[in-house]
């Protein structure tokens, strides 16, 4: 194992159990784009370099199908899972939050988002949290106009607001809690700097360390992104750190796909057989354009 990849794993194993959360995240960033199905037995691999035992696996596998967002197909004694709408919802969401870069424009105005009693909260908050809204009040949201407005609050009120006076830059700085986000983006960079040094000096990961390394990066970014309102740059400290963390994530992420994605052509397979090829916008992800 890799020395920098060792000590992520390390730094993994001393957080609370997030097994699940990794799950999803090994979907949304490599099956989805092979097709969206893979074989338990693939998981269970990959999750043996993580010391993570194969009945945490399977538990968190039930678990995330019993709550909606993994369907089960079973063939004899394999069993073969996939992203069923709640995951890819979540998970389509998040793609742009996570892989493309920020939007050069910005029209100086924010939707405001007006969360009624007869709504399911908790499910609003939820998505509305992972779309990068922020919330000042109970049942009010705001996000810089033009950012998707998640399935779960499309019966919400929205209202345009400007961000542009005293009153504006208020309701934006009790929205989101900045100081906390910039720390998470702090520490996601003194994790995974040593990874960047490492591919810096051309030292050679295996197939596998590169696809764990690849599942871990976005495992800890986009936890840290998607509470991420990505606010123009002129509403942001002048010493920001999301930009040099997303810049840090992409250079590993590009350095670790080649041989990331060779593990899963000769370890990954689905009903069929081996995982298809994934498409062009897995190519695309992390290119600033």
């Amino acid at each position: 194992m890799a020395h920098p990849l060792a000590r992520i794993i390390e730094q993994l194993k001393r957080e609370p159990s997030r097994t699940g959360s990794i799950v999803i995240t090994v979907f949304g960033d490599a099956i989805v784009p092979r097709g969206g199905s893979v074989w338990l037995g693939t998981l269970l691999k990959f999750f043996e370099t993580l010391d993570i035992d194969n009945g945490v696996v399977r538990t968190a596998m039930s678990r995330l199908a019993s709550d909606g967002w993994l369907e089960r197909n079973k063939i004899g004694r394999n069993s073969f899972y996939r992203l069923v709408k709640k995951g890819r919802q979540t998970f389509d969401a998040a793609t742009k939050h996570i892989y493309d870069p920020p939007a050069p424009d910005w029209t100086g105005r924010f939707e405001l988002l007006l969360i009624g009693a007869a709504e399911d909260r908790d499910a609003c908050r939820d998505a509305l949290k992972n779309a990068g809204f922020g919330s000042p009040l109970p049942g009010v949201w705001i996000a810089p106009s033009g950012v998707p407005v998640p399935e779960e609050a499309a019966r919400a009120i929205r209202l345009e607001v400007s961000a542009e006076d005293d009153s504006g830059r208020r309701l934006l700085r009790e929205s989101w809690p900045l100081d906390r986000t910039a720390d998470a983006y702090l520490k996601f960079m003194k994790i995974f700097e040593p990874l960047r040094g490492w591919i810096d000096r051309r030292e050679m990961l295996s197939d596998i360390d590169a696809f764990t390394a690849r599942i871990l990066l976005i495992h800890h970014y986009r936890r840290v992104v998607l509470r991420d309102p990505l606010l123009p740059t002129a509403l942001l400290p002048g010493d920001w750190p999301g930009r040099a963390a997303r810049r840090l994530c992409g250079e590993i992420y590009r350095g670790v796909l080649p041989a990331s994605e060779q593990w899963l052509d000769r370890n990954a397979s689905n009903e069929k057989g081996p995982l298809p090829a994934a498409g062009p916008d897995l190519a695309r992800r992390f290119i600033e354009v």
